[in-house]
């Protein structure tokens, strides 16, 4: 397999995604361990899951994880890694200390005594001064319904659009904490997600904080779609993958995903630094 280097220590030895993968693994199987003992659902999300299923483990240069979880669950995965992965981990979401950027997945799940700088500037980490606050992290993705109707919700997507510039300004120009902000951002993809389960919406979908993907949720699924997972091989263990991975895949990726991209595109995007 291919090194892609990441970084050069002092000593002048290199951390490539291969090392990082290594840890990322070992998180990955921590977290499964307690989802199951705590009967949470959960799936490999977006490039871990085509990692699963078009390389039987990671994408050889993707340089992070992620995980899908429904909104209804959150409150459990929670409790679980109070209860079980303290030790090791520390879970940073907007519910756990409100320095945390809600416009990035839901939580992030980190590896105490590791350290990494994303690439990010304008949503950099602002969860910072206690341990395991900077580590390697797997990206927790929360689903919630979503509707078909491009009406439905539509104020709180502008809203949340506009919630979006003004967080970024606020945070990066002037410094300052939007927490009112936040507050609003979060209570109005709650309340978009109320509306599609009062007109009876079958479908799933990132919620409304995840504003990047385009002004309507591109991607939808079917609980049956999602659920139950399946386990398949993943490296040297078995991790879920959505019921009907093809459906999600396609729609992720497009019909051709079991083809890897060029040569030139096959590069992490995370990572700005790191120690481990």
């Amino acid at each position: 397999m291919k090194d892609y280097e990441i970084a050069t220590n002092p000593d002048g030895s290199t951390v490539t995604v291969r090392d990082v993968q290594e840890y990322l693994l070992i998180m990955l199987k921590d977290i499964d361990a307690a989802m199951r003992k705590n009967n949470i659902p959960y799936f490999l999300d977006s490039g871990t899951a085509l990692g699963a299923i078009r390389h039987h483990g990671f994408i050889p240069w993707d340089d992070d994880a992620d995980i899908g979880i429904l909104k209804k669950d959150f409150g459990k995965l929670l409790e679980a890694m109070e209860k079980d992965l303290n030790e090791k981990y520390i879970i940073q979401c907007f519910e756990k200390d409100d320095r945390y950027n809600v416009l990035i997945p839901g939580a992030k799940i980190r590896m105490k005594g590791t350290y990494i700088r994303e690439k990010n500037v304008l949503l950099s980490n602002r969860c910072t001064g206690y341990d395991g606050s900077d580590g390697i992290f797997v990206d927790v993705l929360i689903y919630d319904n979503v509707s078909l109707h491009k009406t439905t919700g539509l104020k709180y997507r502008l809203f949340n659009y506009a919630l979006t510039l003004e967080e970024l300004i606020i945070d990066n120009v002037f410094h300052i904490n939007p927490v009112a902000v936040k507050r609003q951002f979060l209570k109005n993809a709650d309340k978009y997600s109320e509306l599609a389960r009062e007109e009876h919406s079958e479908y799933y979908g990132l919620d409304l904080t995840w504003m990047w993907n385009g002004f309507y949720p591109p991607y939808h699924y079917t609980e049956e779609e999602l659920f139950p997972v399946r386990y398949v091989r993943f490296e040297d263990t078995y991790l879920p993958v959505p019921n009907n991975y093809d459906a999600y895949l396609r729609r992720c990726f497009g019909d051709d995903y079991m083809q890897e991209p060029p040569v030139s595109m096959r590069k992490g995007k995370h990572i700005a630094e790191i120690r481990i």
